[in-house]
């Protein structure tokens, strides 16, 4: 594999995301949302700095998990199946590179044009805390953006994935949809459902929620910003007790997995019967 090869198709990504308008209709909802919820969770605080970031992060996490999954699947469902169906793609591959480049190149460009419209949002919101708020807590915000990031990634991958198995742009984005839909509700409604039927012990409520990326992220994220996950009942305090200083680092690697399995699936799909 030539690096240089997939250097080139990043910048080529960065160059068509910066022409993309539904790129920058999702930077822009993205960072109004997020500027507007750190604005009005600090509109009563006065310059009290013990509500600085720890209260913003906390409002965010169900921004972040609304918006960044629906960001990642629909940008990356687009980016195959949309050059597929221009028929750019076949001209892409007629140059001197393999799938393998074009799939790398397209996925670390358009996640770094994620990483740089999510960063955009919480510095905003950031400087909007730091102003009225203080810096109290500022370690857990920015792992709240980090962690965003992972969480992008993880969606990304799974939208290249679809796009890299369907032939249409549009079927590519309505799958995309559906997975974002599925994700979400199958989130804390499915969980709860489910513990409710089935009457799950903790350990199995904890395994359910682990599933989902979204819930990886949800479990990381209030651990980063609160220090414990006593919010999240039983299963919460079941994770803390059973893997203590471990469970940052296991709910890190479960969202390394959700990106670099359905890469690897992508890939494979690339590989035996092409992009084309």
């Amino acid at each position: 594999m030539d690096w240089q090869n997939v250097v080139t198709l990043v910048q080529k990504e960065l160059h068509d995301a910066r022409r993309n308008r539904w790129f920058w209709l999702y930077t822009v909802v993205f960072t109004a949302l997020a500027f507007a919820m750190a604005w009005m969770g600090l509109a009563g605080v006065g310059m009290y700095s013990v509500a600085g970031f720890g209260r913003t992060a906390a409002t965010l996490v169900n921004l972040v998990l609304l918006i960044v999954p629906l960001m990642g699947l629909t940008l990356g469902a687009m980016s195959l199946a949309g050059e597929r169906e221009r028929s750019t793609l076949l001209y892409l591959l007629a140059q001197p590179v393999t799938p393998l480049e074009v799939l790398l190149g397209k996925f670390l460009g358009l996640m770094l044009a994620l990483v740089g419209a999510l960063a955009v949002g919480f510095g905003l919101s950031g400087l909007v805390v730091a102003w009225r708020g203080g810096t109290a807590q500022l370690g857990g915000y920015l792992g709240l953006m980090v962690l965003a990031w992972g969480l992008a990634a993880a969606s990304l991958a799974l939208g290249v994935l679809v796009s890299a198995v369907a032939r249409r742009a549009s079927t590519a984005v309505g799958v995309a949809l559906f997975l974002w839909l599925l994700l979400v509700f199958l989130g804390d409604l499915g969980v709860m459902g489910t513990a409710i039927v089935l009457r799950l012990r903790a350990s199995q409520l904890l395994l359910l929620a682990l599933l989902n990326p979204l819930q990886v992220f949800k479990v990381a994220a209030i651990l980063a910003v609160r220090g414990s996950l006593e919010v999240l009942g039983p299963a919460g305090l079941y994770a803390v007790r059973t893997y203590g200083s471990q469970l940052m680092p296991l709910l890190v690697v479960l969202l390394a997995a959700w990106t670099a399995v359905p890469l690897g699936l992508a890939y494979l799909s690339a590989h035996r019967r092409g992009l084309t």
